[in-house]
């Protein structure tokens, strides 16, 4: 990983989804990852920058589907595009296995995964529309890794900056990164600060009208 693509990932420290996502609705930006889950409630938020995948339909003789792995730096985000495919799976407890030991950050799949037991029994975070045992050999290959790809309705260019949690995926736009992590830390500093109200008793409808709370996401 670059020297810039860790000061980019180190922007979003401590932040989550939702906030990340509310500062891109403020700024007019698309980005959250239609229809993609977590494989686990994580506790941890994943970041990191994009590294992106194309699948397509097998060609005769078939190509292959997971050499790129070896191409993955480590605290990188593994995004494959599989066209939303659930019939058959591009990844399975090998890439599992051997992207952990890589150090790599985790995988975000337009598709399904396989063997969850060993990505949960190891922790590691994976983000797919589901699971579903039937191999992807023979059916799919890839066709291009490091071009812009689509992962549930949001563009996904090479390195841009993955955010991914238990309450999924938004993927920012890596020329806008630290202007929507800047806007995000404001917009969490105005959702504690709320809290804080709540706790000393205000009603929620004070506390929110105090802070501005109803245009927090809205468009400037």
């Amino acid at each position: 990983m670059s020297a810039l693509d860790k000061e980019l990932v180190a922007l979003f420290e401590g932040l989550d989804t939702p906030g990340v996502s509310d500062a891109m609705d403020k700024l007019g930006l698309p980005g959250q990852c239609l229809g993609i889950a977590p494989l686990d409630n994580y506790r941890k938020t994943v970041v990191g920058p994009a590294y992106t995948v194309r699948y397509v339909s097998a060609s005769t003789p078939p190509g292959t589907v997971g050499d790129f792995i070896d191409d993955v730096a480590a605290g990188d985000v593994v995004v494959i595009d599989n066209d939303s495919r659930t019939d058959c799976t591009v990844w399975g407890d090998i890439m599992t296995q051997y992207a952990g030991a890589r150090g790599i950050a985790g995988t975000v799949i337009d598709g399904v995964c396989r063997d969850v037991s060993k990505a949960l029994g190891d922790g590691y975070p994976l983000f797919t529309r589901g699971r579903f045992m039937r191999t992807g050999k023979d059916r799919v290959q890839v066709e291009a890794v490091n071009t812009p790809v689509s992962i549930g309705t949001a563009r996904v260019c090479p390195r841009d900056i993955v955010v991914a949690d238990a309450n999924g995926v938004v993927v920012v736009p890596r020329e806008r990164a630290r202007e929507v992590a800047e806007l995000a830390r404001k917009i969490e500093a105005v959702e504690s600060t709320i809290r804080e109200h709540i706790a000393g008793g205000k009603t929620l409808g004070e506390a929110r009208e105090a802070l501005g709370y109803h245009t927090l996401q809205r468009k400037a």
